[in-house]
């Protein structure tokens, strides 16, 4: 009200400013005057804003118009965001995919600062940056990949250590999709659960898979055709892992007391590998679950809405990238920008594919990381490995081997749908370890896995409503959320567990091989 009072007292003082005697007469007349000059000023500005109103108002309805599948308004948001990616799928394969370009374009706005020199270390140098000893082990796998295990063999000098030899209790760290040797250091000495299990006593091995930074060679395959990236979890579960299990054990000794603590797809891999292969729940001591991904049937991660395509896999692949799962793909970006179920979330966090893919938790998160996390993350991974947990929320969230498709499982399994892992073949101790916001494994999924193992140690729900996917890795409180507590499972572990019979074991692997 203060413009308009002030605009009339302005005019009023101009057409009076020489303070003539017969103002007072005219007033009346000249102030109506001036009111409806006024009055028609602000209808035709009114009638102007509200077509400017009506006109983003059209092109909001429009995003979430019904699609050609002629469902109407009367829908749920997730039905029309979900009706509505279909019809991008469609226009971005008719247009090669540039209709995204247009949607999403590539420029992120967030730049990393280069200051810190630890953004462009590698993981042993981020050990060794922190005075601990750093190792680096290749291991090649029975089909060819070439994969680096990075190593902190004991506790830095002055931490209890005397350093030299290495513990015989021994842990193997396997990160998760997307992820690298580098996600259990980047938090540092106090934080990062590496250190933690080194200061505690352990030998610690940290994996690298097929595929990602450090593992990126083949004997026989370049890493730019389409043969090296044809594997998803399934894969790296039976010959990835073994490959690396049975290093360790070679190195330290077939009495070793190995523990093997995984991270989401480090957790998939596990479960594949202990229901296939069953002779290795008697090499590992116990087997640590954090954030364990089998079941898929409740889950908030963008990825739900691939699943739908998930039965066409050629066209999955087409737009995703038939060979690795490009960070910065249109697609990508679609789903960044659209289907991220958090408000306010900075462009750094929801363009990169990790954090679009398993959520973000604003309070938790260290901002002082993410420069470092951006140097690391993603660090690859197959985009077919993305399509078999798409597939696997599809079949109704199980647990499953990759699917073919009728044709293509009969070759592959002999049967028109592909197997389950049967995990009643577990009997390697296992405690999961869940949180009640994780985008991917639900606390529903993960309490259905563990009455399915037939040894479970414990259904730990971090005691913190807000708690995700990745907070696992990177949570400012994980220390006193989540290590500690598993640092008491792995202590009390011990006195619980047989002893390896070495001897039976390896007859066993002599068999097999």
């Amino acid at each position: 009200m203060r413009l308009p009072v002030l605009f009339l007292f302005t005019i009023v003082l101009i057409q009076y400013g020489d303070c003539q005697s017969t103002w007072y007469s005219d007033l009346v007349s000249i102030f109506s005057e001036k009111t409806t000059q006024l009055k028609n000023y602000v209808q035709d500005k009114g009638r102007s804003f509200k077509n400017y109103v009506g006109s983003v108002q059209n092109k909001v309805t429009s995003y979430f118009k019904p699609s050609a599948h002629g469902r109407s308004l009367d829908v749920t948001t997730e039905d029309q965001i979900k009706d509505r990616f279909e019809v991008y799928l469609n226009e971005a394969e008719m247009y090669d995919s540039e209709l995204f370009e247009v949607i999403a374009p590539a420029d992120m706005k967030y730049k990393c600062t280069t200051d810190d020199p630890a953004i462009h270390m590698t993981t042993p140098q981020l050990i060794a940056l922190h005075g601990y000893p750093a190792e680096s082990h290749v291991v090649i796998t029975d089909d060819g990949y070439i994969l680096t295990l990075h190593r902190i063999p004991y506790a830095k000098v002055g931490n209890g250590s005397k350093g030299i030899e290495s513990p015989r209790k021994a842990v193997l760290l396997h990160h998760g999709l997307l992820g690298s040797s580098a996600d259990w250091v980047m938090a540092g000495p106090e934080k990062g659960l590496a250190y933690v299990l080194s200061n505690a006593g352990y030998d610690v091995w940290l994996a690298n898979v097929r595929g990602n930074t450090y593992s990126r060679s083949h004997i026989s395959l370049n890493s730019d055709c389409r043969a090296f990236w044809n594997f998803t979890f399934h894969e790296i579960s039976q010959h990835d892992l073994p490959a690396m299990i049975d290093y360790i054990m070679v190195t330290k000794g077939w009495d070793a007391k190995l523990n093997y603590i995984g991270h989401s797809m480090g957790t998939s891999v596990l479960f594949a590998l202990l229901s296939t292969k069953t002779h290795y729940n008697k090499v590992l001591r116990a087997g640590y679950a954090l954030a364990p991904v089998a079941y898929m049937t409740e889950i908030k991660s963008p990825i739900r809405l691939l699943a739908r395509f998930a039965d066409d896999i050629e066209y999955l692949l087409n737009l995703l990238g038939q060979n690795e799962f490009l960070p910065q793909n249109a697609v990508l970006r679609w789903l960044s920008k659209h289907a991220c179920e958090i408000n306010h979330i900075e462009e750094a966090f929801c363009e990169n594919s990790l954090f679009m893919l398993c959520g973000f938790d604003e309070k938790q998160f260290n901002r002082t990381l993410l420069p470092l996390i951006l140097s690391h993350v993603p660090a690859g991974a197959s985009t077919k490995t993305l399509v078999h947990y798409a597939q696997e929320i599809h079949n109704k969230g199980q647990f499953q081997m990759f699917d073919y498709g009728k044709e293509g499982n009969k070759r592959q399994y002999g049967t028109p749908t592909p197997p389950q892992y049967p995990l009643e073949k577990i009997t390697l101790p296992i405690a999961l370890l869940g949180a009640q916001n994780d985008w991917l494994a639900s606390t529903a999924d993960v309490a259905k896995l563990y009455q399915q193992l037939p040894n479970p140690i414990e259904n730990y729900v971090v005691p913190l409503e807000e708690f995700n996917h990745i907070d696992f890795l990177w949570a400012i409180d994980a220390p006193k959320l989540v290590y500690n507590k598993l640092i008491d499972l792995l202590e009390k572990g011990g006195s619980k567990y047989a002893e390896v019979d070495v001897e039976i074991i390896t007859n066993e692997i002599n068999e097999l091989d």
